[in-house]
């Protein structure tokens, strides 16, 4: 499922027109965005928690050439599914 085809199911589900799920959609990415980027987290019961992790850095190799490559530090988004995500899938 593409961003396209998430506005379509939760317009028909809302029973919201095309634009207003889209806007909706959009504010849900950008309020999760804005939280992670000043380092908090967001908690959905049920549904998981995306938070913010710190990748230390390392020494990797180029595949093509073979050499040492230093890999820097950096903070990566972080998902992990809750209960009720876990149990629906299976």
């Amino acid at each position: 499922m593409n961003k396209n085809e998430l506005v379509a199911a939760v317009a028909e589900k809302a029973g919201l027109s095309k634009g207003d799920a889209g806007k909706a959609v959009e504010a849900v990415f950008e309020t999760i965005t804005g939280e992670l980027k000043n380092s908090g987290d967001v908690r959905l019961v049920g549904f998981g928690n995306f938070s913010v992790s710190r990748r230390e850095a390392t020494t990797g190799r180029n595949p093509s050439t073979g050499a040492e490559v230093q890999i820097p530090a950096r903070n990566v988004p972080k998902f992990s599914a809750g209960k009720g995500l876990k149990d629906a899938v299976n």
